[in-house]
């Protein structure tokens, strides 16, 4: 299992090494360009290697009494994944759960350099940002993941997108990620996804998949199933994840969507994220993006919002 790299265009990359699969992109000068990719891939092949030789402890639960120094890891992204989690630690949290983010913040260190403009690194969906002084990204968002992660490999996929929004220099936002039932990872929740805007991708992918399992309530057709049923080495033992979730009645979506507004407030409180999109069966709730702010969040299908959320943000 040797790490792979092939160009897609004039200014996207596909590297893979094992489960970390990336989409890159990078603008500037020429010179700084080179030396950026071949210094990215440099700590790239490294990336896995270290990942693997600590994961029994990055598959452990953080413990609620743990202090953020008795990190027990060796390693830079184990430590990251770590110190990202640790805020959660009150509730069922192993490192795993920002491992992407992680990944991702690592490798854009390599594009923070004069002569680059802007770049991005797509971990799956987990992407960290470089942006220069006036400089900006727009960002699509999909509400259903496994329509999505295929279509981030075509430019022209014609995916059609359930949101955008603009990232501007001057905001504090360099990571997005977004978490969900019907995404590539397990989620407690029903959310069809969470898409979580945060100061480093590491920070967002832990609390995309924090909001995604609030996102919940009981209901007898919601399918569950033990983690360890659907996937050996999971992180998350036999506790139940979300299979399938049938259609629910309007009410009972906007109830489970308030409790993850609920948990995504609480940590946009705490300085944790910046602002987040929850999306469930048509209907979605925004989390922080006020109207002072220049992130813009645009819907672009037909969802409907609830009264409470219209009279508070922009992006209604």
């Amino acid at each position: 299992m040797n790490p792979t790299r092939t160009r897609l265009d004039a200014t996207r990359w596909h590297w893979q090494h094992g489960p970390i699969d990336l989409i890159l992109s990078a603008e500037g000068d020429s010179d700084a360009l080179r030396a950026a990719y071949e210094a990215c891939w440099r700590r790239f092949v490294g990336v896995l290697p270290e990942l693997v030789s600590e994961l029994k402890l990055l598959r452990e639960p953080l413990r609620a009494q743990a202090a953020v120094e008795e990190c027990p890891l060796q390693g830079v992204v184990a430590r990251r994944m770590w110190s990202a989690c640790h805020p959660h630690r009150a509730r069922f949290i192993t490192p795993m759960a920002a491992v992407a983010g992680s990944v991702a913040d690592e490798l854009i260190g390599a594009f923070k350099r004069e002569g680059i403009s802007r770049a991005y690194i797509n971990n799956g969906g987990d992407i960290a940002f470089h942006l220069s002084e006036g400089r900006q990204f727009r960002v699509g968002v999909f509400a259903d993941l496994s329509q999505a992660l295929p279509a981030m490999r075509m430019a022209n996929s014609g995916a059609t997108l359930d949101a955008d929004l603009t990232l501007e220099a001057s905001l504090p936002i360099r990571g997005i990620a977004t978490s969900g039932w019907r995404g590539r990872s397990f989620s407690f929740g029903i959310a069809d996804s969470v898409t979580v805007l945060a100061r480093d991708a590491a920070s967002a992918d832990a609390a995309a998949t924090m909001i995604a399992n609030a996102v919940d309530l009981d209901h007898a057709g919601i399918v569950r199933a033990p983690a360890s049923s659907l996937k050996d080495d999971t992180d998350l033992g036999d506790r139940l994840v979300t299979v399938d979730v049938p259609a629910l009645p309007q009410p009972l979506v906007d109830f489970a969507l308030a409790r993850g507004v609920a948990a995504a407030r609480r940590l946009q409180d705490h300085g944790l994220i910046e602002g987040a999109a929850l999306f469930l069966q048509g209907r979605v709730r925004i989390a922080g993006l006020h109207e002072t702010e220049s992130a813009l969040l645009r819907l672009h299908r037909a969802h409907s919002t609830t009264e409470a959320s219209c009279s508070k943000y922009a992006a209604c």
